[in-house]
């Protein structure tokens, strides 16, 4: 019998957890859904990570109205991918005037954002209820440019005063995209990665750039945060916890990209790469949230970059399907 596709028979609602860090930083996270993260000042409150639609947008608004009146003026796209972004339209009504990304991320929305808002709608169904609330794709209306820091480059950075506390916000350098976004309290020593970090999650890399990944990673450890909201799992509490998330999607990435590698000097096709790939990841990661829903995916990016395909396919609703069947 073949797996159902992506995650839809996934439809079980998830345990969602609203937890304070520091004095202005919150973590809005689902058991192994996309996570947010919320800086709230004195003044203005920021937001990383819309979340899919604006209806599920209004859960998150509601948790933070439990704890604050202010305007939630900031919305931060760690990256472009839909389920990320496509709820920004709801904190309009909540005193939202900015939405902020990176040069690369504006650049994805304009190359894939409509192929990706398709794709994602059908691979995700539960994160998407209430798909028609969606009034199109969601995009910067700040852009942050600068280079890539993992190259010596200096990275156009962003610092914001919400009253109280203040937000670094800077593009790291290309890992799960090319055009990844921070925000980073440096004060309270709180870093929101977006998807860059996972902690016991399925780390998504179909539009990753799977080589350059881990000096981005050693870019981030090298903050010494000493809390974490990453893109999917708990958020990570103390320097220890920070760098065990930070090690365990070094390790993802590593591990696939080698397993790549190997598959593609071998003159392995994708389907013998797969397998080959299952031997180094499954007993290592195959019992974390999304994994089977990931490894496709995983394996078609690492494939690609291994034989030179340097700059990600898009992924349209068309490839996903052909893929999936092609690998069960």
């Amino acid at each position: 019998m073949s797996k159902a596709f992506a995650s839809q028979a996934d439809l079980a609602d998830k345990k969602i957890t609203f937890e304070q860090l520091s004095p202005h930083c919150w973590a809005y996270t689902a058991e192994g859904d996309p996570n947010s993260g919320v800086i709230i000042g004195d003044k203005f409150i920021m937001v990383s990570d819309a979340t899919a639609t604006p209806a599920m947008a209004k859960d998150l608004i509601a948790r933070i109205r439990t704890v604050s009146d202010k305007p939630i003026k900031y919305v931060l796209l760690t990256h472009y991918h839909a389920v990320r972004v496509l709820g920004a339209s709801a904190y309009a009504a909540e005193g939202a005037t900015e939405v902020i990304a990176s040069q690369g991320t504006y650049e994805l929305i304009v190359e894939r954002g409509k192929e990706d808002m398709q794709s994602e709608m059908e691979r995700f169904p539960r994160l998407f209820r209430n798909a028609e609330s969606v009034p199109g794709l969601t995009w910067p209306t700040m852009v942050i440019a600068g280079g890539n820091p993992v190259k010596g480059e200096v990275p156009g950075k962003l610092v914001l005063d919400l009253g109280g506390v203040k937000v670094q916000v800077w593009h790291p350098g290309p890992g799960h995209t090319r055009g990844d976004t921070i925000a980073w309290v440096e004060e309270e020593k709180v870093l929101f990665s977006g998807d860059l970090v996972e902690y016991e999650a399925g780390v998504y890399t179909g539009d990753a750039h799977l080589e350059e990944w881990p000096a981005t990673l050693e870019a981030l450890r090298a903050l010494k945060a000493e809390a974490i909201v990453p893109g999917r799992g708990e958020a990570m509490k103390g320097a220890a916890q920070v760098n065990k998330a930070l090690d365990y999607t070094k390790r993802w990435v590593e591990t696939l990209y080698t397993a790549a590698k190997e598959a593609a000097a071998a003159n392995m096709d994708l389907k013998a790469s797969m397998a080959h790939t299952r031997k180094s990841m499954d007993p290592v990661f195959g019992h974390v949230f999304i994994y089977e829903h990931c490894l496709p995916f995983d394996v078609s990016r690492a494939y690609d970059e291994a034989r030179g395909i340097k700059n990600p396919r898009i992924w349209t609703a068309e490839r996903d399907k052909e893929m999936w069947g092609q690998l069960q």
